[in-house]
């Protein structure tokens, strides 16, 4: 699976953005599909995922009720959207699959990455 992220850039606190996550090569419905986050000198960490169906979304309890992925087995992507931004959500996001159906929180369950857009929120 060959994955793109898309949608970052620069918002202002209070801001929303809406990243987006198009997947190419094996089937994406069989891949569950996550969003992770790394900010400069801090290791990757969990966002959000989102299971096969849809009906299955974690999300880490620094953006739970601000953010909202959701996806769409058809067009093969994923959204990321993020609202009520805060300085501390600046930071590098990847979309990752993993090849289960149920949703995972952990890093080293998905096996292909994007390469990252940049989010940057202005206080």
């Amino acid at each position: 699976v060959q994955l793109q992220a898309s949608g970052g850039g620069l918002v202002q606190a209070g801001g929303s953005l809406r990243l987006s996550c198009s997947a190419s090569g094996r089937t994406f419905s069989g891949y569950s599909m996550g969003w992770f986050r790394q900010a400069p000198g801090k290791e990757r960490e969990f966002v959000a995922a989102i299971s096969v169906s849809g009906g299955s979304t974690p999300y880490a309890d620094s953006v739970k009720d601000r953010f909202t992925i959701s996806r769409d087995n058809a067009k093969n992507t994923v959204a990321l959207q993020m609202n009520s931004l805060k300085p501390e959500d600046t930071a590098v996001y990847y979309c990752a699959a993993a090849p289960f159906g149920l949703p995972s929180i952990e890093l080293r369950q998905y096996k292909y990455w994007g390469r990252g857009t940049q989010v940057t929120v202005s206080s």
